[in-house]
């Protein structure tokens, strides 16, 4: 081979790993953006609420299996639910921070109830703002869940 030659079979492979090399910068520029764009995408928001959504029944007797009354409620991102008047509840239970028992603090010392046992047993079973909760209580009877509660709108279903 010719030195001219030799120096045009030169350049053409400069030339050729040059535009090979521009080849790959260009698809990898293309591979990262595509990938950045799908990661974007597919990136999910986090919910600004904690999830509260709480089964209440009211049971005849001391266990709670024998449900004769039972209502759902879901308090966030809005009160919703099975309850007649969810808001209300769960301004109830918003206000009892958590701790169910605090629904027993204000009983209707006025409202005299019979001496017969004939018990109601009310419960709370699921998530209150992301924490499990599971809370029961039994009264001797309804008139005694009625005083005790006091118009409480959490088991007034």
């Amino acid at each position: 081979m010719k030195r001219s030659q030799v120096s045009c079979v030169s350049f053409e492979l400069k030339e050729s790993s040059v535009v090979r090399y521009r080849i790959a910068a260009v698809s990898a520029a293309t591979l990262l953006t595509l990938a950045g764009a799908t990661g974007i995408a597919q990136a999910q928001p986090t919910s600004l609420y904690a999830p509260s959504a709480v089964v209440l029944t009211v049971a005849q007797g001391e266990d709670e299996a024998t449900v004769i009354r039972a209502s759902t409620l879901s308090c966030a991102p809005t009160a919703q639910g099975t309850h007649p008047d969810p808001q209300a509840a769960c301004a109830a239970l918003a206000a009892t921070a958590g701790t169910l028992d605090a629904l027993l603090a204000a009983p209707d010392l006025n409202r005299a109830c019979p001496m017969h046992y004939d018990p109601v047993t009310v419960t709370a079973q699921g998530v209150w703002q992301g924490s499990r909760i599971s809370w029961k209580h039994t009264f001797s009877n309804a008139c005694a869940m009625s005083a005790t509660l006091n118009g409480n709108a959490v088991f007034a279903f």
